[in-house]
């Protein structure tokens, strides 16, 4: 069956779809884009990522394009037209199309594209039972991580880095020598005595919906949580790492640079919480 995306009011196939050579988002990266998991054919984490996708947009000055509601039925119909029972969704959003110019266009109208693809589950928590390893790089964003725009230059370049050494995410460094956050994702550090830390939101990363789901998750089990700056030496020795996105749920990082996280192997906090989080993903979904 061929996918089927959604661009400005049209299901068409992805094959066939396009915007405009003059829409801002491919021009300027001026554009904003959200991605969802999806559970047994509902979105996960609905809320969370609806509220951030109109933070995101507000911090652009890109108006909604349709009420939320409308924008739901659209994100169901595009999973329902591809058949989606375990997935994911994309959606973006830019500025719209107009002549180039680095100005605002006075009258453009927000471009909106949509896209769903199947997930392997099984696959996932294969790769999950052994952990991926991570390499760090020099944190050389923008200063606004904190919205989620399309301008992933410095992400791709270094998570192509880390796939050409091996490894399935990067873990940014500030100057100061203190973990940011991941390529695409947020990161976490366990220490022996089973204290979890993870970067403030106050620093310039990005707010995680699947972050902002699990960090409940960590305090309902009776586990110790800070929300502080650590250094990557830090992670290095602790206990456990592990990392969250809505691609990778909670995932177990075995080795930073080829270092050894722990003994080597996703530790029993990071693969609680994967299971923790997955059920309530699984129970919350649509909701």
């Amino acid at each position: 069956m061929p996918r089927i995306a959604y661009v400005n009011g049209v299901y068409e196939r992805a094959s066939e779809a396009a915007v405009s050579i003059e829409d801002r988002g491919y021009q300027f990266a001026d554009a904003v884009y959200e991605v969802w998991s999806v559970f047994d054919g509902r979105l996960a984490d609905l809320d969370g990522h609806m509220n951030r996708l109109e933070r995101s947009l507000r911090e652009l000055q890109i108006t909604m394009p349709m009420p939320s509601r409308s924008l739901l039925v659209v994100l169901n119909e595009v999973i329902r037209r591809n058949r989606i029972r375990e997935g994911m969704i994309y959606l973006q959003i830019s500025r719209g199309v107009a002549p180039r110019d680095h100005v605002f266009p006075a009258n453009a109208r927000a471009s909106v594209v949509i896209t769903a693809k199947p997930v392997d589950r099984d696959a996932a928590e294969k790769k999950a039972a052994v952990g991926i390893k991570a390499i760090s790089a020099p944190d050389i964003r923008w200063g606004r991580c904190d919205i989620k725009t399309v301008g992933l230059l410095p992400n791709v370049l270094a998570k192509q880095k880390a796939k050409e050494q091996g490894a399935g995410e990067v873990i940014f460094v500030d100057q100061d020598g203190f973990v940011t956050e991941g390529g695409s994702t947020n990161v976490y550090i366990v220490s022996a005595e089973g204290l979890i830390r993870t970067r403030s939101l106050n620093a310039n990363i990005l707010a995680g919906v699947t972050r902002l789901n699990v960090l409940p998750l960590i305090r309902e089990s009776g586990l110790e949580l800070h929300e502080e700056s650590f250094t990557l030496e830090e992670a290095k020795a602790s206990a456990e790492v592990f990392i969250t996105a809505a691609t990778s749920l909670v995932m177990p990082i075995v080795a930073i640079d080829d270092h050894v996280i722990g003994d080597g192997k996703p530790g029993p906090i990071a693969c609680a919480l994967r299971e923790a989080y997955i059920d309530h993903a699984g129970r919350t979904a649509g909701v």
